[in-house]
């Protein structure tokens, strides 16, 4: 079983070990120091590629030194080695943003030009449109790292997702950000375990599939995969599966915030053409010209 080896990631793997003990399957833990771990003096968009905390594990298992991996889905490209198969997408947990501040504040309460730290595009666009006058510095490192940058004053407030910090059983105070203003990142809140294809790895990992998070990743995925621009482009989506049908917020925005387009429609669950389509409208509505914008201003910094 292949992981990054931060607290965060081998909780989530450790909890897909424990679920695959119980079926009989026992593994053993190698863990993979990936791009994305080593330099984190730098944003995550001036990496090389997307997919900077998963690229190494992969090369493990195509040659074939590990036989899973366990991975936060929304690190996972939307392009992939056709070898690999996401085997097992485990119950979605929060997708929610969370903002955590030393003294509980809410985002409204939190003083002008208060600094807030955040590694992504997407939280740091969405936090520009909510309030334009707070600072918005550049956050990296595991949680725990982060929560003691936020102790020890460099922050005023930091945003984190939700999901990590219940993984962790980590006790905060917090505000859930509105998600309605502050829709997720595709596939946030999802752990995903791949293999290669027609193995038995990924023959066993496959009972640990839950079909309405596969389905909800995977129109968030297709929307995603159109709309392009990797991880440079604040771009956010969410579905929830009822049923048979997904209700799908999407919005492509401007890094300043400024400006954004939006989708808010309900379809089957199980079309993914009209996710592509979904994708194509946000791009005709004026998200083609955000995507191009934020590749060109990312690219020159």
């Amino acid at each position: 079983m292949g992981s990054r080896g931060s607290p965060l990631a081998l909780r989530q793997t450790e909890i897909v070990v424990d679920r695959l003990r119980k079926l009989g399957v026992d593994t053993d833990l190698c863990i993979v120091k990936t791009s994305g771990d080593v330099f984190l003096d730098k944003p995550l968009y001036q990496l090389s590629g997307w997919g900077v905390f998963v690229a190494e594990i992969d090369d493990r298992m195509l040659s074939g030194e590990i036989d899973l991996a366990v991975h936060s889905m929304k690190d996972i490209p939307t392009k992939r080695p056709e070898e690999l198969d996401i085997a097992a997408i485990l119950k979605r947990d929060s997708p929610y943003d969370i903002l955590v501040t030393r003294d509980g504040l809410k985002l409204d309460d939190i003083p002008k030009g208060a600094a807030i730290g955040t590694s992504s595009m997407r939280r740091a666009a969405q936090l520009k449109r909510a309030r334009p006058d707070l600072q918005i510095r550049t956050l990296r490192g595991n949680l725990q790292t982060r929560l003691r940058k936020l102790n020890q004053g460099d922050y005023d407030a930091i945003v984190l997702a939700e999901a990590g910090v219940q993984r962790m059983g980590i006790k905060l105070e917090y505000s859930v950000l509105d998600p309605e203003k502050f829709v997720p990142s595709a596939n946030q809140g999802t752990i995903v375990a791949v293999a290669k294809k027609g193995t038995v790895a990924d023959r066993l990992v496959r009972s640990l599939d839950d079909l309405p998070t596969r389905a909800e990743t995977m129109i968030e995925r297709r929307i995603l995969e159109t709309v392009g621009g990797g991880c440079v482009v604040p771009v956010a989506i969410h579905t929830h599966v009822n049923n048979e049908e997904a209700r799908v917020m999407a919005e492509v925005l401007s890094l300043d915030g400024t400006r954004f387009v939006r989708i808010d429609e309900v379809i089957p669950a199980d079309d993914l053409e009209r996710a592509s389509e979904l994708g194509r409208r946000l791009l005709e509505m004026g998200g083609r010209t955000l995507v191009d914008e934020a590749v060109k201003a990312v690219g020159k910094r």
